[in-house]
């Protein structure tokens, strides 16, 4: 989990150092280059490619599309940090939207802890005036689709490989990303080619190392470990773009944090 999270800490930072590319550019690039580890793995295992819920899978990889966006677009407006703390809200949309669409129960405590996340968000917003209300807004709606994202893989279900899943959601993302990016198109200079490859290489196996950690040890033990994302992003936007977080951020994102850690240890512990 250390190293998923670390993967996609540098992602993170890739995206950050690329703002003055269109964030339709930034997904092209982080979807096309990781086509080349999906199509790899998908016809190194005869898993077809196109799937079961065909449906279900197009409608997963535009949904995954906006809310990628609109967090690439937030950056140019956020540090970092902040912006990859207020993305993780996503779990909290997907709890409502499984109650209004898939009719699950929330139990009360849950909310307790949902509106621990929100007092950060607050805190965030009522107290750091530096912050960009456009930027919290792109990401904050980004996290509302996050949610949406994570129903729609619930209805897909074990019927379709997560490679699968994975690979309709960054074809469709090269081909909106390409699609939308091109007037806006800057082509990439020297190091800038290795960094916009890197988004596909680093994203892919952040992703590939979180499921092996959730395969290898119980959901309640490793969890809580993903978070660690936000932590090495944000050093990596104090050290990489001097980034400063007043006493208000830090204690906002400690509050998202903290009520997004105790929801998804104490489902964890329903499961089991």
């Amino acid at each position: 989990m250390v190293v998923s999270t670390l993967s996609f800490a540098c992602m993170n930072g890739i995206v950050k150092h690329l703002v003055h590319m269109n964030a339709f550019q930034i997904v092209f690039f982080r979807s096309f280059s990781c086509l080349f580890f999906t199509f790899g793995y998908l016809l190194k295992n005869n898993i077809p490619i196109l799937g079961n819920k065909k449906g279900l899978l197009i409608v997963r990889g535009l949904v995954g599309v906006t809310s990628m966006t609109l967090f690439f677009m937030s950056t140019k407006y956020l540090p970092i940090g902040t912006a990859v703390s207020l993305r993780y809200m996503g779990p909290i949309f997907a709890a409502i939207f499984a109650v209004i669409l898939l009719k699950e129960a929330i139990r009360p405590i849950q909310w307790l802890f949902f509106i621990i996340a929100f007092s950060g968000v607050i805190v965030l917003k009522g107290f750091d005036a530096s912050l960009s209300i456009y930027g919290l807004s792109l990401v904050f709606v980004s996290a509302v689709f996050v949610g949406l994202v994570y129903v729609i893989i619930n209805k897909i279900g074990k019927s379709d490989h997560p490679v699968v899943v994975v690979n309709y959601f960054m074809v469709i993302s090269t081909i909106v990303g390409g699609l939308l990016a091109l007037n806006y198109w800057v082509t990439p200079k020297g190091w800038e080619w290795l960094m916009v490859f890197g988004l596909g290489f680093f994203g892919y196996f952040g992703q590939v190392y979180m499921t092996k950690a959730f395969q290898i040890v119980k959901t309640t033990k490793i969890a809580p470990f993903k978070y660690l994302e936000v932590v090495f992003t944000l050093l990596l936007g104090v050290a990489l773009f001097s980034e400063i977080y007043s006493f208000w951020s830090l204690l906002g994102i400690a509050l998202i944090i903290t009520g997004l850690v105790l929801n998804v240890t104490y489902k964890s512990k329903l499961k089991e």
